[in-house]
């Protein structure tokens, strides 16, 4: 079939497909987990012309199946002592943003690490609810991207053949193909995915599990008290999220087996790359390790190095072709009953035609696809990524690939597809100057987004003199394109970021030092605290891509840590206010401070010009209070009482 034909065949059924309202929409969602449907409900509220597509009978199927032992780590922090919504949601790592304030997940659990399979109940709650469009049973096999003379859109082709052209595609997939790694044997080995979540199919059994993340640990912990010994191998060491403020690192709530590896108690860790290892059978003799009875026999696996052995990629290896030892107290001599493989999952690239494809990413192994700094396909333009699968624009330095980040990620793209292909500027507030320090203490004393999505979504601040503008939540890697993605322009006295961060030096989080409370040393914070920078003009691309090492945005004119607070309440007044205050005054080049209506009467009386807060409020007839010391000087001013 010659490409002309091609050509003349998918143009005639973009035609058709067009003419068939039911299946041409503006919005193609892809997957209709907590993502898809987070960005469903943006959608339906804008009241635009969108469908999300799920393969399964159901939303959020994943979650039937994963994590395998049922239970979420994901922290559902019922009672936080406060009321504030916003603040609440800072310690609801489960619920979906909207204007319902009674669609949380607490309505479903009130458990601090829930049982698996309520998130798809609360999904289901959150669909029928809100009303959402969902199309369930429709597993998209394949998509590409089509050119017609006005525009590129999307052909999206599922199980039956039938077919959904659509304008914008919104990829939601998540992350559940397996990820695997070849080397001699690995056909030996179970997957995470398959293996048996009964304690008692591991008794008295040696189990070699290879990873040491979180789907890893949950598998050893199920087993600890059956299995005779459980190691760990992987090429990195574990990294523990409390150490690493990575909350996809390992969880307190899942390392047991560091307790009985550093216990001397039969568990271990090791570390090697799993591409240099080699995994051979052989059956056993039948006698007992211990010298006993004898058992019947079964089929051991043996572990040893890959340069070691003079063989091809084959799982034919024996234990009689593996050589004696290289060091005879080689840490994984003994044999094991079963390998496992827990080694995380893998975005699904197979659906998509080569016209639409995005690419690898260059972190996370290649496992996640490359996007821009507002989750758009590298090179795919209208083709956005959602949720875990977008995590590669913050793999392992926020929460971007979970639902307490990626809720607000998905609310970002949305207001960039609002702009782009609505002409709906980025939401703004505007304020008086005078009100700044006000709102900026509000924002960092119980905003949600800036504090899950630290260093990659902040507040921006536009400063015009005696008023400024203030937007929430931009994606801070995507300041050089702010213009076009928002709407807005910086004006010519520049602009203020505000955004959470942890500090850059690497300390032992439970050290004795390990907090700073000196404001006048703030800098040097090393929790999670809020931090402003100061440009006269936005960064540039080439800003962006010479970041100092552990920084989150380029080198401003000016910065300004507020010192970590032990209670994340940064409202003192000479720890935080002040401070601010001053660095504020400093940006503006104007006097923020507040004044009694009493002490802006008398500087109306003595300055040409007084304080802004005077200006902005007093002197457009707010009045000012009667006093008895006022009403004193009543005669020298010429006033009558």
């Amino acid at each position: 079939m010659s490409v002309r034909f091609q050509r003349f065949i998918i143009s005639e059924l973009l035609t058709c497909v067009g003419h068939n309202g039911s299946h041409h929409y503006d919005y193609c969602v892809v997957g209709g987990g907590p993502a898809g449907l987070q960005m469903g409900y943006f959608l339906s509220k804008a009241q635009r012309n969108y469908i999300i597509l799920e393969r399964n009978s159901g939303p959020g199927s994943f979650f039937n199946k994963y994590p395998r032992h049922r239970k979420l780590i994901s922290i559902n922090k019922v009672h936080t002592g406060r009321q504030n919504r916003e603040f609440n949601l800072r310690h609801d790592w489960n619920s979906l943003l909207s204007d319902d304030p009674n669609l949380l997940f607490k309505r479903v659990s009130r458990e601090f690490y829930p049982p698996a399979d309520t998130f798809p109940l609360y999904l289901s709650m959150f669909v029928k609810e809100l009303g959402l469009r969902v199309l369930y049973g429709v597993d998209i096999g394949k998509i590409r991207a089509v050119q017609s003379q006005t525009a590129r859109r999307y052909l999206l082709t599922d199980q039956h053949g039938s077919h959904y052209l659509c304008s914008i595609l919104l990829v939601a997939t998540g992350l559940w193909v397996p990820q695997t790694v070849d080397f001699v044997g690995s056909d030996l080995v179970e997957g995470y995915e398959s293996i048996s979540t009964n304690p008692e199919d591991f008794k008295n059994q040696a189990v070699l599990i290879l990873g040491k993340g979180n789907s890893a640990f949950e598998t050893a912990q199920s087993i600890l008290g059956s299995a005779s010994r459980v190691h760990m191998l992987s090429s990195s060491p574990v990294r523990l999220a409390w150490q690493t403020h990575y909350v996809g690192d390992l969880r307190a709530v899942n390392n047991e087996l560091i307790d009985t590896y550093q216990l001397k108690s039969l568990d271990g860790l090791v570390e090697s790359r799993l591409e240099k290892i080699v995994i051979a059978r052989k059956k056993d003799n039948g006698a007992s390790r211990s010298g006993g009875k004898r058992k019947e026999k079964t089929e051991q696996l043996y572990l040893t190095l890959k340069k070691y052995v003079n063989v091809k990629n084959s799982s034919d290896v024996t234990r009689e072709e593996l050589p004696s030892h290289h060091i005879d107290n080689f840490p994984m001599r003994k044999p094991y009953d079963r390998v496992i493989r827990c080694l995380g999952f893998r975005f699904n690239f197979s659906i998509f035609d080569s016209s639409a494809c995005p690419p690898n990413s260059e972190n996370a192994k290649g496992r996640l696809p490359g996007l821009t700094a507002w989750y758009e396909a590298t090179d795919t333009p209208g083709l956005f990524v959602l949720g875990t699968a977008g995590h590669s624009r913050d793999y392992r330095a926020s929460a971007g690939g979970f639902v307490h980040g990626f809720r607000y990620t998905v609310r970002a793209v949305h207001r960039v597809l609002e702009q782009r292909y609505h002409t709906n500027n980025w939401p703004s507030t505007t304020l008086l100057t005078t009100q700044l320090q006000s709102w900026i203490l509000k924002r960092v004393g119980e905003a949600s987004g800036p504090y899950q999505m630290f260093a990659v979504l902040g507040d921006l601040i536009l400063l015009r003199g005696s008023d400024c503008v203030y937007l929430d939540e931009f994606p801070l890697q995507a300041l050089p394109q702010f213009s076009s993605l928002s709407g807005h322009t910086v004006p010519s006295r520049g602009l203020i970021v505000v955004l959470m961060q942890y500090g850059k030096k690497k300390i032992d989080y439970l050290g004795s030092n390990r907090a700073e409370t000196d404001w006048t040393k703030a800098w040097k914070s090393n929790f999670l605290h809020p931090v402003l920078y100061y440009y006269e003009t936005l960064p540039t691309k080439d800003d962006m891509k010479l970041l100092p090492e552990g920084w989150p945005l380029p080198r401003p004119k000016a910065i300004h840590h507020m010192v970590e607070d032990f209670l994340t309440e940064w409202e003192s007044p000479i720890s935080h206010i002040q401070p601010l205050r001053r660095f504020l005054e400093h940006c503006l080049q104007t006097d923020l401070r507040t004044f009694y209506a009493e002490s802006c009467f008398r500087s109306s009386l003595t300055h040409h010009k007084p304080p802004p807060f005077c200006q902005q409020g007093y002197l457009k007839q707010q009045g000012v209070i009667h006093s008895s010391e006022l009403q004193q000087n009543f005669p020298t001013s010429g006033l009558s009482g």
